[in-house]
């Protein structure tokens, strides 16, 4: 197994918890009968799609001598590395050693393998530790397995912590500064209290006196995946469809980078569902983009240990719950040195 409970609680909160589920790339990035490189987690990976559509995730190291298994060749159903031309299959299984038929390594499952699961047009990985190699149950965010619900997907890469792209989500009072020329952000007070509400799935941090005005609430949703769910009111302009709804994650592509997955969704059927898909293409797509954009030139300004200098208030309580569940988990998660003490 890759992943190790020998390294330090402090690496694994930098680079991402293991033992679940993260979001690694939109399933478009792989077509069939191709492959990619990706880095999650600190780690090299080859995704892997035979010409049957099915999908593999590999560790990118060929058993041999280590070469990538990336740089090699896709032979249908196994990869053949560039190098000596070992060949592996979905599972991690060497299947032939043309240099030396009868070797004593085909046969056997040599690369490690994770579980995958295509979700709302994202590829899900199951990434376990040597301790807990069986992938922990997934439950869907509600809002990507509700056929009348339409989502369309955004994901983009951020040289941010991982950590810092859930922390913005879990903030809603930043959308009232950072995003106030927004289409959809600029209503409601600019002062707010707020409280965390626990859930059997994680908690809600939500304004105690605004609600359906403008970003008011984010639940964080732990459900053998970590993401967040919120709604902003939106305008009659912009079509029909209740309340515009955003699932969020993110995935630790190393200690420095991000990648971040936005569903936007809205509970539509039949002719408003054309409606309010023509409209996104044309129109609202670009705005979302726009208020991306500005989160990631915030995060991507402030310093990697931001988190570390800080005086935080009442507005922050979601931020500090969010922290030491990560941090929590993480010590959990190592059997090396436990976390130096940090803020929040």
């Amino acid at each position: 197994m890759t992943l190790s409970t020998q390294d330090t609680a402090e690496h694994i909160y930098a680079h991402g918890l293991r033992n679940q589920w993260h979001p690694v790339v939109p399933t478009d990035f792989v077509e069939p009968g191709g492959m990619r490189k990706v880095t999650a987690l600190g780690e090299h990976w080859l995704l892997f799609r035979r010409s049957d559509g099915s999908l593999s995730m590999l560790a990118d190291r060929c058993p041999h001598r280590g070469a990538p298994l990336s740089l090699g060749k896709h032979l249908g159903d196994r990869v053949a590395c560039w190098y000596h031309g070992v060949e592996v299959d979905g599972t991690g299984k060497v299947t032939s050693v043309p240099g030396l038929p009868g070797c004593n390594l085909e046969g056997k499952t040599l690369v490690t393998s994770l579980p995958v699961r295509e979700v709302g047009g994202a590829i899900l990985a199951y990434f376990g530790d040597e301790e807990h190699p069986e992938p922990v149950e997934l439950t869907v965010p509600e809002p990507l397995a509700d056929d009348d619900i339409d989502a369309f997907l955004c994901y983009a890469e951020w040289n941010v912590p991982w950590r810092f792209a859930m922390e913005n989500l879990l903030d809603p009072m930043h959308g009232m500064f950072l995003h106030n020329e927004s289409h959809t952000m600029f209503a409601g007070d600019m002062t707010a209290k707020f409280r965390i509400r626990e859930t059997d799935r994680g908690y809600f941090f939500e304004k105690t006196d605004q609600r359906g005005v403008n970003f008011d609430w984010v639940e964080l949703c732990r459900t053998g995946v970590d993401w967040v769910d919120l709604s902003i009111p939106y305008p009659p302009s912009a079509g029909p469809g209740g309340a515009f709804g955003i699932v969020g994650m993110a995935c630790p592509v190393d200690a420095g980078r991000t990648g971040v997955f936005f569903w936007r969704y809205r509970k539509v059927r039949d002719w408003q569902r054309d409606t309010w898909r023509f409209l996104y293409r044309t129109l609202i797509e670009a705005r979302h983009w726009d208020v991306l954009e500005q989160d990631r030139i915030m995060l991507e300004a402030m310093p990697q240990d931001a988190d570390q200098r800080e005086n935080l208030y009442q507005h922050d309580l979601g931020i500090v719950r969010l922290r030491r569940l990560l941090r929590a988990q993480a010590e959990q998660q190592s059997t090396a040195r436990p976390l130096t003490p940090a803020a929040g």
